[in-house]
């Protein structure tokens, strides 16, 4: 591990709104603040919202500037990235605003069932080629459900078109109400406040013609989940630190 890496990791462990738990968490009891984040921690009631793969953590500032009457907590298994939002937040003294190193897979240990409100997905990877890796596939529907509230809202904000496809179908098949989708966001509503807040991650794609996407749909439980059935065209340009997305060179 690089010196800059290991000072990071380092500062975190000090930061008293970063939790960084062992990767034995499953297998513990559990999580000290799981069911009680609000009034464990936050100190307040207000509704807590998770941003998964937060990366910088630009995004979950963000939405804590916009929304003083929440409680938003940034989750990412890459705590170097994490650093940057962990520190902006916490000289900036915001009181609602948190940050939890571990992987998505282990939201149950963490939170209680229905003990969150909302869930923001902030341009993860569409996974083309491995659908129960899709942040909005049923398998990670299923390991939400587990902490969601009822009627608790799903976002995602996300510049792929194969994936925004692709969870628009999966809701409108298993008959969730989808209250806002578009295909071209800063076109459809340029001046929402929450909806504008844009990272550097996202503003390369913008500067590049590529229109960002936008859905929200409200997830209620259902004996059964069903994925769509049907042939979704994929992305077919090249994405920042990852392979290309192209069914030309995947072999699809």
């Amino acid at each position: 591990m690089g010196k800059n890496k290991q000072a990071k990791f380092e500062m975190m462990a000090t930061y008293p709104h970063v939790f960084q738990a062992s990767f034995d968490i499953r297998k513990e009891d559990g999580f000290a603040l799981k069911g009680h984040w609000r009034d464990g921690f936050f100190r307040n009631t207000h509704p807590l919202v998770l941003e998964l793969g937060c990366g910088k953590g630009e995004y979950t500032i963000g939405l804590g500037r916009r929304r003083p009457d929440a409680n938003f907590i940034g989750v990412d298994i890459k705590g170097a990235r994490m650093w940057s939002g962990a520190k902006e937040s916490l000289e900036a003294g915001m009181r609602n605003v948190a940050f939890l190193r571990t992987r998505i897979e282990f939201l149950p240990a963490f939170f209680a069932p229905g003990e969150v409100s909302e869930l923001w997905l902030t341009f993860p990877d569409p996974q083309m080629k491995k659908r129960n890796k899709r942040l909005t596939s049923t398998a990670f529907l299923r390991l939400y459900q587990q902490t969601l509230a009822p009627g608790g809202k799903i976002h995602l904000k996300t510049d792929s078109h194969f994936l925004y496809t692709y969870t628009l179908a999966l809701a409108r098949v298993n008959r969730f109400p989808v209250p806002l989708c578009c295909d071209d966001l800063y076109q459809s509503h340029p001046h929402s406040e929450i909806l504008s807040i844009r990272t550097a991650y996202e503003q390369q794609w913008i500067e590049r013609g590529i229109a960002i996407k936008y859905l929200c749909f409200v997830y209620e439980e259902r004996e059964t989940l069903v994925e769509p059935d049907m042939e979704i065209e994929w992305d077919n340009y090249r994405s920042f630190n990852r392979s290309k997305r192209s069914a030309q060179t995947s072999g699809k």
